[in-house]
């Protein structure tokens, strides 16, 4: 499939919101080299093999990488750095306004006990700092999303609900859950997403990217989701699509992210189209884009091939992104009046 081209020039300087972005997955080689080089072991910091490094074979192998990365974070400068330095690629060549990170201060802060993470309060000192300081300099705004990693189980639920209760940044917004779905069933998460609602925290978790239907259920229903991160498998049921139309519940979605983890085989067989025709609303963000060799322009283009957009349609998907964020109701509002600007003379 060929992506890209017609309209790239306008995508990149649309206005944008992310909304399905993870805050170590999004560290570019640059600041994997650099991190590495402060912490010289298992990942490499030439260039070349960093990119083989980044080549998945599997959704398992993905966090296998992943983790080794989240292995170079282990001080408060780190995460401040990458944050910044997030935000920046953000804010620049991505138009991006508005975003939100997801978060996971488990694997920051659990190797503490180690001797080698970071407390919570300084974790939350980091990147509050981070997310001022980008404010300022780049214009862009950030709120955090934190997540259980479900591969460490109910302790890292108890430690994550925990974080966000008890030492929640300003920016939190929300609380998700990611990593593998396979052995990893919803359900018993369900009173850690019962208490962080209780707080006011949006239910924003993933499901049905490596997992059929029945996981987009139980997300629904027993964690309360607002939006659903990835969610591709609720393609194969009509009644979830129905569902998910009838009660407006946005599915994020990443179409390299599915490539590069196999949760889809090819882009022609991404049921983007299928969700928009079953009238489920749907944003479109980048997951880990440094990881997966993207970046949200790239999805963007993407999804304007997938759908047949031209500019007009292209705006209007941003604005839904927007629409369903979680971001204050100021921001909301510039950020529509940046894109009516910007679609004003089509």
């Amino acid at each position: 499939m060929t992506v890209g081209g017609r309209y790239d020039a306008f995508i990149a300087t649309l206005p944008k919101a992310e909304l399905h972005v993870h805050h170590v997955g999004s560290a570019s080689p640059e600041m994997v080299a650099e991190l590495a080089a402060r912490h010289p072991g298992t990942v490499p910091t030439d260039a070349i093999e960093l990119a083989r490094f980044f080549e998945f074979r599997d959704f398992a192998h993905f966090i296998e990488v992943y983790l080794a990365v989240v292995d170079l974070i282990r001080t408060p400068d780190d995460i401040r750095f990458l944050t910044y330095e997030v935000a920046r690629e953000l804010a620049g060549p991505q138009a991006v306004r508005y975003a939100e990170l997801t978060c996971t201060p488990y694997t920051s802060v659990r190797p503490h006990e180690e001797g080698k993470g970071m407390p919570i309060e300084a974790y939350t000192e980091a990147i509050e700092d981070a997310r001022t300081a980008a404010e300022r300099d780049f214009g862009i705004v950030l709120r955090w999303i934190y997540d259980i990693p479900g591969e460490a189980g109910l302790p890292a639920a108890d430690a994550t609900l925990g974080y966000a209760l008890d030492h929640g940044p300003e920016g939190l917004v929300g609380f998700g859950l990611g990593g593998p779905e396979i052995g990893v069933p919803r359900p018993q998460f369900a009173p850690h997403f019962d208490s962080a609602r209780a707080a006011g925290l949006r239910s924003v978790p993933h499901a049905g990217e490596t997992t059929g239907p029945e996981t987009v259920w139980s997300a629904l229903r027993d964690l309360g989701a607002e939006r659903i991160g990835h969610g591709t498998s609720a393609a194969q049921d009509p009644a979830l699509l129905a569902h998910l139309a009838e009660q407006r519940i946005p599915l994020e979605i990443c179409p390299s992210s599915n490539i590069a983890t196999r949760a889809v085989a090819v882009l022609e067989e991404h049921p983007l189209r299928a969700f928009v025709e079953a009238g489920v609303v749907v944003t479109i963000n980048s997951d880990d884009p440094p990881m997966f060799g993207t970046t949200l322009n790239a999805e963007y283009a993407i999804a304007a091939d997938l759908l047949g957009l031209d500019e007009q349609g292209i705006a209007e998907l941003a604005g839904t992104a927007v629409d369903v964020s979680f971001a204050p109701d100021d921001v909301k509002a510039r950020l529509r009046a940046e894109i009516a600007d910007r679609t004003r003379n089509l």
